[in-house]
């Protein structure tokens, strides 16, 4: 098998991975909404982080992964967690006024700076294809920089920490720094947990501890600038979900925002499906 085929299996199974992941995220959002109306910003983040990590340490400890967890590459994790714990904050805070709709459209220039990014920090090449695609699919999105380039500095660090260190250790430590991080930030204006919250709180956990180890899966083996795009896909299940939980709709501007975006994300596909299958006759 070619080099060419490799990077192109690889970036297929990435891609089939990113899309698991944003249905797994997509389900984590709606109950971080929830719990968003009934509880500050940052201790939904810190709720995000405690009700996984059970179950993040019973993944490393069934891959055999405590052997060697302390090995990593400490600045790397660190800067992992302080960005994911603003990240998170911050979304929950976004989505608390938002619909899901709206706040994946102003999320979405994560996908576009990671693609920037990869060029200049991972040394990947993007065609031309590629770029027109993607931004193509930016339009119609709004900005809000500051949670969106979290994001993309924390997809890019994952993928540099992939080259050298195991998935399970990424999770474990960037969830571990996370719960503790946030815990402690949260602590001063922490409201009581009731049993009400407790089912919204075990969806959380599972869907969040799912859509980490896919998106690690996703960003570990495929090329950052060809999987981001695909989150985009996220959109369609936020006005989705809105319909469903809220019955609500976007705006004639974000529904044809959406389509473009969409539209672009199909074409990647087929772009790397297409030659997938010329490599493989």
């Amino acid at each position: 098998m070619t080099a060419r085929a490799n990077r192109l299996g690889g970036n297929l199974r990435s891609i089939q991975a990113m899309l698991v992941a944003v249905v797994l995220f997509s389900i984590m959002d709606t109950t971080m909404k929830l719990l968003a109306e009934q509880f500050p910003a940052m201790q939904v983040a810190a709720l995000r982080s405690l009700s996984s990590l059970p179950l993040v340490v019973a993944y490393v400890a069934w891959r055999g992964g405590f052997r060697s967890i302390m090995q990593v590459r400490w600045p790397l994790h660190w800067l992992r967690a302080v960005i994911g714990i603003v990240m998170l904050s911050l979304f929950a805070y976004g989505i608390k006024t938002l619909s899901l709709a709206e706040a994946y459209s102003i999320f979405f220039i994560g996908p576009i700076l990671i693609t920037a990014l990869s060029v200049f920090v991972l040394k990947e090449r993007v065609n031309a294809a590629r770029w027109v695609a993607i931004a193509v699919g930016m339009a119609g999105v709004l900005v809000v920089l500051v949670s969106a380039v979290c994001y993309a500095v924390s997809a890019v660090t994952g993928r540099i920490l992939a080259r050298t260190e195991r998935s399970e250790h990424m999770v474990f430590w960037l969830m571990l720094m996370m719960a503790v991080g946030a815990t402690v930030l949260a602590a001063p204006a922490w409201a009581q947990v009731g049993v009400a919250q407790l089912p919204l709180i075990a969806v959380l956990a599972v869907s969040g501890f799912l859509a980490q180890l896919a998106l690690t899966e996703a960003f570990s083996h495929g090329e950052a600038s060809v999987v981001a795009p695909f989150e985009y896909t996220a959109l369609a299940w936020g006005v989705a979900i809105d319909w469903l939980m809220w019955h609500t709709l976007p705006d004639q501007a974000t529904l044809v925002g959406a389509a473009i975006i969409i539209g672009s994300g199909l074409y990647l596909i087929r772009h790397e499906t297409a030659h997938a299958e010329a490599e493989h006759p």
